[in-house]
């Protein structure tokens, strides 16, 4: 399996548009696509993206810590979106602002969880300030120590791994936990680590979102 990038991560939030409202002011993101069930922001559909299910709330952070994108210009510094979800912004070299850094996630056991991970498509990538990490396309993902817990409403519904094949992640050390056949993506999602759920998704040809 050819895994690319982190395409996206997925929030339950439970006021979708507040957090829209936030990201698109003080981020510097556009809504890609809206639909009854979801909103998708983002600066460029073809590289990271928020997606923000509608979901019952309150919601509890569980497993997310926070989220950090890189951007060229504008002030460094964090964003508390509302919900639990925090944005990071740090100056860094990159094409399109905002584009993500790293996604940090909390772990009982951060280094075993990072091995973890490099079976399931990611790469190695050397610790940054004693935490264990690993990369995709440029990005990352870290592992703090803390307690990920098992809220009954947690916001993070998964992240998604940009793939040039998703039906090989059905071939993964990880559960099965659904197939998506969409529009314009195909999708297997896995359970990962600490029940944090995996998509790896495959854009179809008539792919087209801007």
């Amino acid at each position: 399996m050819t895994a690319r990038t982190l395409d996206h991560v997925a929030l339950w939030v439970a006021d979708r548009d507040a957090i829209v409202e936030r990201a698109t002011e003080q981020l510097g993101m556009h809504v890609i696509e809206r639909t009854d069930r979801f909103t998708l922001i983002g600066a460029d559909a073809r590289r990271f993206k928020l997606t923000l299910f509608a979901e019952e709330g309150p919601r509890d952070p569980g497993a997310l810590k926070e989220i950090t994108l890189r951007a060229n210009d504008g002030d460094e510094g964090t964003y508390e979106l509302g919900e639990g979800l925090r944005v990071n912004v740090i100056r860094a070299q990159t094409d399109v602002d905002y584009d993500l850094d790293n996604v940090a996630l909390w772990s009982g056991d951060p280094e075993a969880t990072a091995d973890e991970y490099l079976s399931l498509g990611f790469n190695e990538a050397e610790p940054r300030d004693g935490v264990p990490r690993v990369e995709l396309g440029g990005a990352f993902v870290e592992f703090h120590r803390g307690e990920p817990g098992d809220p009954e409403r947690p916001l993070l519904n998964h992240l998604a791994v940009l793939v040039d094949r998703a039906d090989d992640a059905k071939d993964l050390p990880a559960e099965v936990a659904d197939v998506v056949d969409a529009p314009n993506t195909y999708a297997v999602f896995v359970w990962g680590p600490e029940r944090v759920k995996l998509e790896y998704v495959e854009h179809k040809p008539t792919f087209s979102l801007v």
